[in-house]
């Protein structure tokens, strides 16, 4: 546990890093902390891939179990209120594809209108 405990990493940076390069040509100092006092950190912050879609800052989600107790009820109401999410989503999204297909009709219409008009054009 040594290495997943303290902050340092397994392997330090390269010389050859580009970003080691940069930070020397600044001025850094290897052992050093970033800042104007030096108080910034010594080791670069672990990266880690992200499996699944939500943002960076976004809670975990926590899978629940229907116990049948009073406990239900609460998470009855938590349900009601995505459900009523859910259907405002679903709603703004049928408004939508209902104005996507007013505005074709619209298109339509008028490609008649010009076809009526003027047919050799269209």
């Amino acid at each position: 546990m040594s290495n997943s405990e303290g902050s340092s990493t397994a392997t330090p940076i390269s010389s050859s890093n580009i970003g080691f390069q940069l930070l020397k040509k600044h001025g850094w100092k290897e052992g050093t902390g970033l800042g104007i006092s030096e108080q910034g950190r010594l080791e670069p912050v672990q990266a880690f891939l992200k499996k699944n879609k939500r943002g960076l800052g976004a809670p975990e989600i926590k899978k629940q179990q229907n116990t049948g107790g009073p406990k239900n009820l609460a998470s009855d109401k938590t349900n009601d209120k995505l459900s009523k999410k859910s259907k405002a989503k679903m709603a703004k999204k049928m408004k939508k594809a209902q104005e996507i297909e007013k505005r074709l009709q619209e298109n339509e219409f008028q490609r008649a209108f010009f076809r009526e008009f003027w047919p050799d054009n269209v």
